[in-house]
């Protein structure tokens, strides 16, 4: 697939700018706070309808605005779409496919496939246990677009269930109340756990290959889902390869030894939403024990290993967005990834000065310099 040109309309700091890609790669070059990631971001938009730098679709609209649009031209070998997200600041968004209006969001999902590598990624081994979590939900997402549903499913039941639970005895909520909303939990919980587990399955081996080759064969990546229910029985094998059935029944058993702390403190501490995802390099947590040359190498393995499974389920590869990471990169890790990227996948990097790139590199992207939400070609 192939982004061809992108039409910012009062998003974030553009009032209203067109770019055109006549490149496979681009190079925005512009000092901090200039506007490079947002143009990234408004990428990741149209790819996921998710930001991963706010919630709100108020921010993303322009001051003193009341909507924001994105548009974009993309070719896929099959067709040529159109494809539009309309922001709102009071007001649902509402998004469309070559000027049609798509009712379902779940319709527009992943369209347009892509991997995202941010200097904020190199927190995703030394950060808590939701930014994985986030992680691992994005890259279903691209996919299997119906996940997002089931997400959404789950995240309803948990707010229900947490609402139940605050209330108490003393507000109303019956034992057989808090019962329906239990097994809804557990079916709904099951769903995500399971396909949480699967995508790690087929991450991990390229992950792990992409591991070796960056640390010269010296190390062993390994990852593994952990959620916090007990496994149906012993020897455990992968989530995603048991019955669905009794997946559910694990979450009820766990529930039910839970029952007194989750009335005390009137939160749902069973499910999903409280489970991590544990890398290890050589047997040994990379969380507490990976130097921070190990995290960067972890973490660029992950990303290069994404490029690879969406590649192989979607049929094309997808467009990578490089947001100011390299300058985190040693030249030996910026070389893997640079090699890697090759003239294989469209690639968008912001920097902000362009001496990690070689004469090679430079010749054959297109270079835009970006001040104050203005892009025009570098001279």
């Amino acid at each position: 697939m192939y982004l061809k040109t992108l039409h910012l309309r009062q998003f974030r700091n553009y009032e209203a700018q067109d770019v055109a890609f006549d490149a496979p790669k681009t190079i925005l070059v512009g000092n901090n706070a200039q506007g490079k990631s947002n143009l990234l971001e408004a990428v990741e938009l149209l790819s996921t309808l998710k930001s991963h730098r706010v919630n709100r679709d108020r921010d993303l609209v322009l001051d003193n605005h009341a909507i924001a649009q994105i548009t974009a031209t993309l070719e896929r070998d099959s067709s040529t779409l159109d494809l539009a997200l309309t922001l709102r600041s009071q007001g649902r968004r509402t998004v469309a496919i070559n000027g049609q209006s798509v009712k379902r969001h779940l319709d527009f999902l992943s369209i347009l496939n892509v991997v995202q590598f941010s200097s904020l990624d190199l927190d995703l081994v030394r950060g808590g246990p939701a930014e994985r979590r986030h992680w691992l939900d994005r890259l279903l997402i691209q996919l299997e677009p119906v996940y997002a549903y089931m997400l959404d499913q789950y995240n309803q039941v948990l707010r229900q269930r947490n609402a139940l639970l605050r209330r108490g005895p003393m507000g109303g909520t019956t034992p057989e109340e808090l019962a329906v909303w239990d097994a809804q939990l557990a079916v709904t919980g099951a769903r995500v756990l399971r396909r949480r587990d699967r995508v790690i399955e087929r991450l991990e081996p390229l992950a792990r290959m992409w591991h070796q080759s960056i640390s010269g064969s010296r190390e062993t990546l390994n990852i593994t889902y952990q959620p916090n229910i007990e496994p149906p029985c012993k020897p455990q094998q992968r989530w995603s390869r048991w019955p669905p059935e009794q997946v559910q029944q694990a979450f009820l058993t766990k529930i039910s030894t839970r029952a007194i702390a989750e009335r005390s403190q009137g939160l749902t501490l069973v499910g999903p939403h409280r489970d991590d995802v544990i890398f290890t390099i050589n047997q040994t947590p990379a969380r507490q024990y990976g130097s921070s040359g190990q995290q960067r190498t972890l973490v660029l393995a992950l990303k290069l290993a994404e490029l690879q499974l969406i590649e192989s389920v979607i049929g094309e590869p997808p467009l990578l967005l490089l947001d100011d990471v390299l300058a985190e990169l040693d030249p030996h890790r910026q070389n893997q990834l640079l090699q890697a990227i090759s003239e294989r996948f469209q690639t968008l990097i912001t920097t902000t000065h362009l001496g990690a790139f070689d004469h090679q590199w430079l010749q054959q992207s297109q270079i835009l310099m970006v001040q104050q939400g203005k892009i025009t070609d570098f001279f």
